[in-house]
């Protein structure tokens, strides 16, 4: 089947230019001048609209368990949402349990999400468990298809390694040429101060952002800054929310280090402020790194213009309000952590084109275009280019919306963004050269989309 798309301005990473836009099955065929004389099955006018390639959430967690819950978005219900919001890719999380195989559970995961997906998606592996057995298995993932292996300062006694654990899967990393992704947070002193805390009767909501302060975000990411340097491994930094962390990557990345960051539409936007809500409505806004005091935003957005944050991913990992925050009424550290927001990332980040924070092009590099290369699937993703698969979003950057609980498609009780008005809306998605998401609304069925197997990192020095 063939599909044109007329009128509309074609946004890529490296500039903007008016072009039709010709699909043949599940790829792009061609760029044509505007107003080629060119039949097709099917023709989608976008006069007005920009043209931008698939978005690519290179971070989402769909049923991952948490605290003694799941997230609450399954792989169906996630990627649907995803492609609402103009996301036709995903790379979600692999958690290995302590005491299993990183093998194992990457064939769990794909029980997962195998006939169930939306859209196109693979894999990041999570390790538990830093032994020769799992070592071992590093290498077996990425003949698999999954190469980026996330490690956390954070969480004690759950998903925490140490310092020795980490260099050792730093070395390995080099050595096969996979990247480790870091979640850095101090956990140790965290952990500390959660306690503390609780001691002094201190339980609301907004005390899990008090004790986890940005120091301690600034000194993790610094150490494993200096571990990937001794090692000489590439190394993500996942969900940056804090200038200190910043400033360590800035200085990191001015040496040419092998050092990337990416930071989420929640650290942009929503701040101290929406943990302190009264009652418990502060429990929605729970994540961890938890939300920063507003004046960090402007260096978030500074980041992102200066190329020292390269993506934006969501973190999407929804827990609902009635029976899943609510666990933690009365103590704030059981309170699942985690923020809704897969299908809202690409208007968000468009708000940030309409405010004058980044420019048009930027708004699809770090959406789209950086996290396909960082992740090996460049150029079958993120560009608008012949050969590339035909994962295209037909935007309408004039239109209003406002963001609601009521209105989107994630498996959520609430919105974090609630009554949020934005400039800019999704009007058209195809994923593969089908259209899932129209005017008529979802196009779309699970089971479209497949497992990615990715390449290594295209940014590697």
């Amino acid at each position: 089947m063939t599909i044109l798309i007329k009128g509309g301005t074609v946004v890529n990473a490296t500039g903007a230019v008016p072009a039709d836009v010709l699909v043949d099955g599940e790829r792009i065929a061609a760029l044509l001048a505007p107003g080629f004389p060119l039949r097709a099955d099917e023709t989608i006018d976008a006069t007005g609209k920009y043209v931008i390639p698939g978005g690519v959430d290179a971070h989402t967690h769909m049923e991952m368990p948490f605290g003694g819950t799941f997230s609450a978005d399954t792989f169906a219900t996630g990627t649907t949402a995803a492609a609402w919001g103009g996301t036709t890719t995903i790379i979600d999380f692999a958690v290995q349990a302590k005491g299993t195989s990183l093998l194992s559970t990457l064939d769990k995961w794909h029980q997962k999400a195998e006939g169930g997906c939306a859209i196109d998606y693979g894999f990041h592996m999570i390790v538990s468990d830093v032994d020769d057995a799992s070592l071992k298995e590093m290498e077996s993932c990425v003949d698999a298809g999954v190469n980026t292996f996330k490690m956390f300062m954070a969480y004690p006694g759950v998903f925490y390694a140490t310092d020795g654990e980490i260099l050792r899967a730093m070395q390995k990393a080099r050595d096969i040429g996979a990247t480790v992704m870091m979640h850095a947070e101090n956990g140790i002193a965290i952990d500390q101060l959660v306690a503390q805390a609780l001691a002094e009767g201190r339980t609301a909501p907004v005390e899990h952002g008090l004790t986890r302060p940005p120091e301690l975000e600034g000194e993790a990411t610094s150490r494993a800054i200096a571990l990937a340097k001794v090692t000489g491994s590439p190394l993500y930094i996942v969900h940056l929310s804090a200038a200190q962390a910043l400033d360590a990557v800035t200085e990191a990345r001015d040496t040419g280090q092998n050092v990337f960051a990416e930071t989420c539409p929640q650290y942009l936007y929503l701040s101290l402020e929406d943990l302190a809500k009264p009652g418990f409505e502060g429990s929605k806004y729970v994540a961890s790194p938890p939300l920063r005091p507003k004046e960090h935003q402007s260096e978030l957005w500074r980041g992102l213009r200066t190329n020292d944050l390269s993506v934006v991913s969501t973190d999407h990992c929804p827990f609902c309000f009635k029976d899943q925050k609510e666990l933690g009424r009365g103590d704030f550290s059981k309170i699942p952590n985690g923020i809704p927001g897969v299908e809202h990332r690409i208007d968000l980040l468009h708000q940030g084109v309409v405010k004058g924070e980044i420019s048009l092009e930027r708004w699809v590099e770090i959406s789209s275009t950086t996290p396909a290369r960082m992740f090996g699937l460049h150029p079958r993703k993120g560009v608008v280019a012949p050969g590339a698969d035909a994962d295209l979003v037909v935007y309408d950057p004039t239109a209003r919306q406002v963001l609601s609980a009521a209105t989107h498609h994630m498996n959520v009780d609430y919105s974090a963004y609630e009554g949020m008005e934005i400039t800019g809306k999704v009007d058209t998605v195809l994923s593969r050269g089908r259209v899932v998401v129209d005017g008529s609304g979802f196009r779309g069925s699970t089971g479209h989309g497949r497992f990615l197997s990715r390449e290594l990192n295209q940014y590697l020095v």
